[in-house]
């Protein structure tokens, strides 16, 4: 079943001789379910790419239709709530809340939109993250693996359909950057949740269902990956 459906984005920066087309009428379907890895060089337009699906950028032309609703029609306050309620966002730089501890920054959404909390929802998350004995800690008491973990941990408290990593691995050694990849998997095959991660790490890549690379804001290359 299709989850997502990009119809012929675009997005354009700049105007006349300093024009940049960052995505250039990029076109794709993604089934529930699927991981998909995003390649391509710096400045090919993954990124950009990611940005639109999450929602936090806005396309110049064409369509982004998550489970059959166009994001791209909301306006920032629909938008928000979407973005807490039916994705996961997971960043290189982990954008966790400095005051809050390790739990209040894994169930933030559900407090932004005033939901009740799960308890046993947030003890399979902490579990399989292997966070029990940090709940009380901030993020600043956290090692880089840990505090991408509670990232994770955020972006999966309401199991969302769709999860966008950008680069999550970015920052950690390989060691880490293993087990990071290894628990976004885990969240895919587990619960059936469809995971599309930006890399510039061809090991994360091949460890996908599918590769889509990007060159100068086009798809030049979409292959399945051989078991």
């Amino acid at each position: 079943m299709e989850i997502l459906k990009v119809n012929q984005l675009s997005k354009v920066y700049g105007h006349g001789a300093t024009q940049i087309k960052a995505l250039d009428q990029v076109s794709f379907t993604v089934e529930k379910g699927q991981f998909v890895a995003i390649v391509g060089p710096s400045g090919s337009g993954k990124s950009t790419l990611l940005h639109i699906l999450g929602g936090v950028d806005t396309p110049s032309f064409g369509q982004v239709l998550v489970d059959g609703s166009d994001i791209c029609s909301l306006d920032q306050t629909q938008m928000a709530i979407f973005r807490r309620q039916q994705l996961g966002l997971i960043y290189q730089f982990y954008n966790l809340i400095p005051i809050l501890n390790v739990a209040e920054n894994i169930t933030l959404p559900l407090l932004l939109d005033q939901r009740k909390l799960e308890q046993a929802r947030l003890q399979e998350v902490v579990a399989t993250l292997g966070l029990g004995e940090r709940l009380n800690h901030l993020p600043n008491q956290l090692s880089g693996g840990q505090q991408q973990r509670v990232a994770i941990g955020r972006a999966l408290i309401n199991t969302p359909a769709l999860m966008l990593a950008d680069e999550p691995t970015g920052n950690l050694d390989s060691a880490t950057s293993k087990e990071i990849i290894a628990l976004l998997k885990l969240s895919n095959q587990r619960y059936q949740q469809t995971l599309i991660i930006v890399t510039h790490d061809h090991e994360i890549a091949r460890q996908a269902d599918r590769i889509i690379s990007f060159g100068d804001g086009r798809i030049v290359r979409d292959e399945a990956v051989q078991p």
